[in-house]
């Protein structure tokens, strides 16, 4: 009796060994330049079993750095977000999320990144996921993208230090609708503002 092809005994394993493949092409070479194909190869798997255990690259990448929160939860509603009101949803979506058991978890996970050896993980998701996501669609002047939505991510970034991994008070104890409401003009303003130095 054969096996059937393209899924090995252990479904487990194999789980473990394509997010363990994934994790270390990622981290060597970047979100864009890996591909499932490559992940499936290292791994020694068909490339349809990744995508039977991960939709898509983003949830791959996702799970492989151990965020517990799928990228689309926030992607998804960026994308139908006009472009003059995505300051006030980034915070909107982020924050109420960062505050749930959900992102406890992923605020684990970010503070073990960076005290670890897989900062280049973090770097990757940033600049090649939300980057890309949202940076094509305030290129005005065109370049200006990337930078802008860098700008948008230290403000952010700040927000979780502060918040959530230094827990300075009263800032951590602030409602999440009182800082999105705070921080919000100024991500509008980087996203589609006069910024010195763009054009």
């Amino acid at each position: 009796m054969s096996k059937r092809p393209g899924r090995p005994r252990g479904q487990s394993d194999t789980r473990e060994r394509i997010l363990l493949n994934a994790r270390e092409l990622f981290a060597r070479n970047g979100f864009d330049r890996t591909s499932v194909r490559s992940i499936a190869s290292a791994a020694g798997v068909d490339a349809a079993l990744v995508h039977h255990y991960f939709d898509t690259k983003q949830q791959l990448f996702a799970a492989a750095i151990h965020i517990p929160i799928d990228p689309m939860q926030v992607l998804g509603p960026m994308r139908e977000t006009p472009v003059a009101e995505l300051g006030w949803k980034l915070p909107a979506l982020l924050l109420p999320l960062w505050d749930s058991e959900l992102g406890a978890g992923f605020i684990a996970t970010l503070r073990s990144l960076l005290a670890g050896e897989d900062i280049s993980l973090v770097r990757s998701f940033l600049q090649e996921i939300i980057s890309v996501e949202v940076g094509r669609r305030v290129d005005d002047p065109p370049g200006s993208g990337r930078v802008r939505v860098q700008f948008v991510a230290s403000q952010l970034v700040g927000v979780v230090m502060a918040r959530y991994i230094l827990e300075l008070e009263p800032f951590a104890s602030l409602p999440v609708e009182q800082i999105a409401e705070t921080i919000a003009p100024n991500l509008q303003h980087y996203l589609t503002g006069d910024l010195p130095g763009l054009g």
